[in-house]
């Protein structure tokens, strides 16, 4: 079954969050990961919105999401996206074919 991680982000040094950018992708990728959307102006349609970005990204299954985040490569990386940005995300499990 799919899951989903949300993630809206405030960044605040986009040099440091260049530097995890120029890398995400290629250990995303490993990890049979598929972005969705990235967008830094959402339409906001109900309660506040402060982020300055907004990033939906599917695994197919929840082990390989957690494979990917705790990863050597994607924790290496991490340390420029912490230093560059504020976030919040979570994760929510895909509906079932069969649904």
């Amino acid at each position: 079954m799919p899951v989903y991680m949300i993630s809206r982000m405030t960044i605040h040094d986009r040099a440091s969050y260049d530097k995890y950018e120029e890398r995400f992708m290629a250990i995303f990728e490993k990890f049979e990961g598929k972005m969705l959307s990235v967008d830094e102006e959402p339409q906001v349609v109900g309660g506040e919105w402060n982020a300055t970005r907004s990033v939906l990204i599917e695994f197919p299954d929840k082990p390989k999401l957690f494979a990917w985040l705790t990863s050597p490569e994607y924790q290496e990386i991490g340390k420029f996206r912490d230093a560059g940005s504020t976030a919040e995300a979570i994760i929510v499990k895909g509906l079932d074919d069969e649904a």
